[in-house]
C-alpha cells in the first residue's frame, strides 16, 4: 500500500498596515510597490477629505487607503490594529508613520511664509530663495526664527543659496508681507514682535520646535526616546517585533528622524528591511 500524498497549505498573503498617511507613509507605499510587494498594505489617515496624493496610492491593487480612520490602539501580542471607529486591522507588519506637531500653535500669517522642519523641507528653500532672487535681482534679505537643530538646518540651507540670514530666537507675533509684494503669491517679508517692533527683509522662514507624535507607540509599550519619537535601530525596528516606525514620529539616537534623512531615502531602506522581513516569514507552501 502505498503512502498517501503529503498535502500543503499555503500560507496568506503578508500584510503591512501603515499608521499613518503622511509624505513618509506615502513613500513607503510607492517603494514597496516599486519592489514588487506581494501582499497587502493598509493605510490608515487621519485625513476625512481624499487629497489627489492618497487617491493616486488608493488605485494600486494591492493598497487600501481608509480616509478618516486613524489608529488609535495597538496590540503587538495578537497583531492588530483598531481605528477610532472600531475598525480592526490584522497585521504581519506594522509601520508607524505619525508625524510631528509644533510644540506651539501657529504664528498669524505663517501660512504665507516658509517654515522648516525636516530636510524634505531645504528644496523648497531653495526653489524659494531663487524665485525671490530672480524678482529682486540680487541676493535676497533672509529672517530665520527659531532654535534647535532644525533652525540651524535651515541656517545652512540658507547660507548654501547665498543668504545670510538674521535670525531670531523670539518668537514673532505675526508673519507679514511687504506692501510692494502683496498679493504676488511669494513668501512673506517681515515680522512683529508681542512689543510692537518689527523686522523686514525678502523673506522668512520659521523653523520652530516640533514633537513626534508617539502617543499611539507609547501606550502600546514600545520604547520613546527621551526627547520624543519611537525608539528606533537603523533598520527601523522599533523595540517590539513586527512593528516599525519612519518619518518625524521616529527617532534614532534621540534625534527626530526627519532632521537625519529624507523621507523618500528612509521610505526606500525601509521597504527593503520590510521585504526581508517578509521573505524571512516563509510565506511558501509548507508540507502538513
Amino acid at each position: 500500500m502505498s503512502a498517501p500524498a503529503p498535502s500543503t497549505t499555503v500560507s496568506p498573503a503578508p500584510r503591512i498596515v501603515i499608521a499613518g498617511a503622511g509624505p513618509a507613509a506615502q513613500a513607503l507605499v510607492r517603494q514597496l510597490d516599486g519592489a514588487r510587494f506581494r501582499g497587502t498594505i493598509t493605510v490608515l489617515s487621519n485625513r476625512d477629505d481624499a487629497p489627489a496624493e492618497l487617491l493616486d496610492l488608493a488605485e494600486l491593487p494591492q493598497v487600501s487607503v481608509r480616509f478618516g480612520q486613524p489608529a488609535s490602539f495597538i496590540d503587538p501580542d495578537n497583531r492588530t490594529v483598531t481605528t477610532a471607529d472600531g475598525m480592526e486591522f490584522s497585521y504581519d507588519e506594522l509601520v508607524i508613520a505619525t508625524g510631528s506637531a509644533p510644540v506651539s500653535s501657529p504664528v498669524a500669517g505663517a501660512g504665507r511664509c516658509l517654515s522648516y522642519s525636516t530636510i524634505d523641507d531645504a528644496a523648497r528653500i531653495g526653489d524659494a530663495v531663487n524665485e525671490v532672487t530672480r524678482e529682486l535681482g540680487r541676493r535676497p534679505l533672509g529672517i530665520l526664527v527659531g532654535t534647535g537643530a532644525a533652525a540651524g538646518q535651515a541656517e545652512a540651507v540658507l547660507r548654501a543659496r547665498g543668504v545670510s540670514p538674521i535670525r531670531t530666537t523670539v518668537r514673532p507675533t505675526a508673519v507679514v508681507h511687504s506692501m510692494d509684494r502683496a498679493g504676488t503669491g511669494l513668501t512673506a517679508a517681515g515680522i512683529v514682535f508681542a512689543d510692537g517692533s518689527s523686522m523686514n527683509g525678502d523673506l522668512v522662514v520659521l523653523a520652530e520646535e516640533r514633537v513626534s507624535r508617539d502617543g499611539l507607540a507609547a501606550s502600546a509599550g514600545l520604547a520613546t526616546a527621551p526627547n520624543g519619537g519611537i525608539a528606533i535601530n537603523k533598520e527601523f525596528r522599533t523595540s517590539v517585533p513586527g512593528v516599525w516606525a519612519i518619518g518625524d514620529a521616529a527617532a534614532f539616537d534621540g534625534v527626530r528622524l526627519g532632521l537625519l534623512v529624507a523621507a523618500a531615502s528612509a521610505a526606500g531602506a525601509c521597504a527593503m528591511q520590510l521585504m526581508t522581513a517578509v521573505a524571512a516569514e516563509d510565506r511558501v507552501p509548507v508540507a502538513a
